[in-house]
């Protein structure tokens, strides 16, 4: 028997067709606060009991309640007066406020506007182009500021970005020996207008991949330009692999690039090039086996 045999491919098109259906349910619940409630509370709450404190119909609650216990989000208790929910470690870790590890935030910038910027990705495609203009009626001109159309969004994108660095940060920063640079800049804000400090290490986290080539070849060479003689760059990337098969979440997140920014996610040979471009040298690539990878060039 051929190895297609074996796939069933009617629940492999299933799972696919019901992936935005998933990613609602826990947006919807961390939106109302479900695991917040859950992790004050001394113990399980009945649906009509959490229902109740959130504001919602018990009917609404009760069925999101059961999707969150199938995607493994809640438990179930059972007993004679009905079924009594509470948190997994899994939301107490991740989709609670308070927790250090919270991604909350990165969630609501999902839902309130990557989900908003997707029902426009067949235009995308079409056209080329992101899709805020579409989505929010809100000219994409300037990037910057169709990215951030209030300072509000921006503060939850900012906080979205920490949440998920508190996760990562480590692996890619222990990526390569580091000890050698004393002066590290943090690069951020509209640096392409705004000059640059001398400094021995640049550390571009999730910029480049915003851009066309030409916007990163552009800023590659001003920062190089600003960097000490021995001094380098480290990209925090998510990276393609040569082959094209993956991985998925780099895939997904390229076209993500498409439908909201300029850029796109490369392969460690595409960045390489752009380095070389602004004449960086000894280039080296590490992959975590984590969300993010790391590339280090030497002025």
């Amino acid at each position: 028997m051929s190895s297609t045999q074996d796939l069933d491919y009617p629940q492999i098109l299933f799972q696919y067709n019901n992936g935005f259906l998933v990613s609602k349910i826990m947006f919807t619940a961390c939106e109302l606060g479900v695991f917040d409630l859950l992790l004050e509370s001394e113990g399980p709450l009945s649906s009509d009991a959490i229902a109740e404190r959130l504001g919602t119909s018990a009917s609404g609650m009760e069925r999101l309640l059961d999707a969150c216990v199938g995607l493994k989000l809640l438990g179930v208790e059972m007993k004679s007066e009905g079924a009594f929910y509470r948190n997994t470690e899994l939301s107490n870790l991740y989709l609670t406020k308070s927790s250090p590890k919270s991604q909350y935030h990165n969630l609501m910038y999902y839902s309130k506007t990557i989900y908003l910027c997707w029902h426009y990705l067949t235009d995308a495609v079409r056209d080329g182009k992101n899709q805020y203009e579409r989505a929010f009626g809100v000219s994409s001109k300037d990037l910057f500021g169709a990215l951030y159309r209030s300072e509000e969004e921006m503060i939850k994108f900012m906080y979205g970005l920490n949440a998920i660095w508190s996760i990562c940060g480590r692996d890619v920063i222990a990526a390569f020996d580091l000890s050698a640079f004393t002066v590290i800049y943090d690069l951020g804000g509209d640096f392409f207008k705004d000059p640059i400090p001398e400094a021995d290490l640049y550390i571009l986290a999730r910029i480049l991949h915003d851009w066309a080539d030409d916007k990163c070849m552009q800023l590659l060479a001003k920062i190089h330009k600003a960097c000490k003689p021995g001094g380098g760059v480290l990209l925090v990337e998510t990276l393609l692999n040569e082959d094209k098969t993956g991985p998925i979440e780099t895939q997904l997140y390229s076209m993500n690039m498409l439908v909201q920014a300029e850029g796109k996610e490369r392969t460690p040979t595409e960045y390489s090039k752009l380095l070389t471009a602004a004449d960086f040298r000894e280039i080296q690539v590490k992959k975590t086996g984590k969300l993010y990878d790391a590339i280090l060039g030497r002025k």
